[in-house]
């Protein structure tokens, strides 16, 4: 058994709390800049696109589009090695910036590029499984 540090665990820090205390709540967020209005991800102190330190959080809304995805069958680092097969992934935020996560709930050969995607929330993390179509 190993100590320490988990690495699939995150370690928040006091940037980043509000991000882990609103994933455990269920709530996604994003950080947006009020300078020049674009959202990025993960969260910064300063907008990534015009250095401005003018940004906040904002709730997102939850959706997105898959970009990429990797079926992993194989990883050492404990405790992913229980967790095997899963699908690593890009997706594309609906309000822009791109997040790499995990793809839940979808057999390997039954994913799409393009797909649309809902958030859920694995331990207060946030995952992505395909959204559910409006009948």
């Amino acid at each position: 058994m190993t100590t320490g540090p988990r690495p699939d665990l995150p370690e928040p820090d006091a940037l980043t709390r509000p991000y882990w205390e609103a994933a455990a709540r269920g709530r996604p967020l994003i950080r947006r800049c009020g300078a020049c209005g674009r959202a990025h991800h993960h969260p910064r102190e300063f907008c990534p696109h015009c250095w401005s330190e003018e940004v906040t959080w904002e709730e997102a809304a939850g959706r997105a589009t898959l970009c990429t995805w990797s079926a992993v069958h194989h990883n050492d680092l404990p405790p992913f090695t229980g967790r095997t097969p899963y699908l690593a992934a890009v997706v594309d935020l609906a309000e822009g910036p791109r997040m790499m996560t995990e793809l839940a709930d979808r057999p390997p050969d039954a994913v799409r590029a393009g797909m649309p995607l809902t958030v859920t929330f694995r331990d207060g993390i946030p995952v992505f499984r395909p959204a559910v179509s409006p009948s």
